[in-house]
């Protein structure tokens, strides 16, 4: 922690760099907060813009008790980052039938949020950098900071329906 922002540590042990600016918005739970909310040990939703592991916070969410991320995104088959291995080359679940990698419209705002949470519910310990809505309505959230999932896709009611 420091006045500029602070450091985590995702569930698959990737350090995530957090920028705070002078309109980032803090939330314990639902209700509005101040930054001295973010404390150590505290289990965070970081919403911004991302640069790799590194967030420029929007929001910050400091979410219930940890529940165990870090058994929890070993359950979920999610691989850690490391530099120079490749990515696992496999796919669960349902992937859209007209996904094509790139394609579809950013979104921002309630549905990005909702997408973004049915993913890390699904697959904790990544960062996601965007939001893409497909041209079927359904959403794939982009994973970075681990090797496995990549893409997560999640349904038009924000269920996690495959990964990839």
């Amino acid at each position: 922690m420091s006045d500029t922002g602070f450091t985590l540590t995702t569930g698959a042990g990737q350090a995530v760099t957090i920028t705070r600016s002078g309109s980032t918005t803090y939330l314990n739970g639902t209700t509005e907060a101040t930054a001295d909310v973010v404390a150590q040990g505290a289990n965070v939703l970081v919403l911004g813009t991302a640069n790799g592991t590194a967030i420029t916070a929007a929001q910050v969410i400091v979410q219930p008790a940890d529940t165990g991320s870090t058994a929890a995104s070993t359950a979920a088959g999610v691989v850690p980052f490391e530099r120079g291995a490749p990515s696992a080359a496999k796919q669960v679940g349902t992937i859209p039938a007209n996904y094509t990698e790139g394609s579809g419209t950013i979104v921002s705002g309630d549905a990005a949020y909702k997408a973004t949470e049915a993913a890390l519910a699904a697959y904790p310990g990544g960062v996601v950098d965007r939001v893409v809505q497909l041209s079927s309505g359904e959403y794939e959230v982009h994973y970075v900071g681990v090797n496995w999932p990549h893409h997560i896709f999640v349904d038009t009611n924000f269920k996690v329906v495959g990964a990839s």
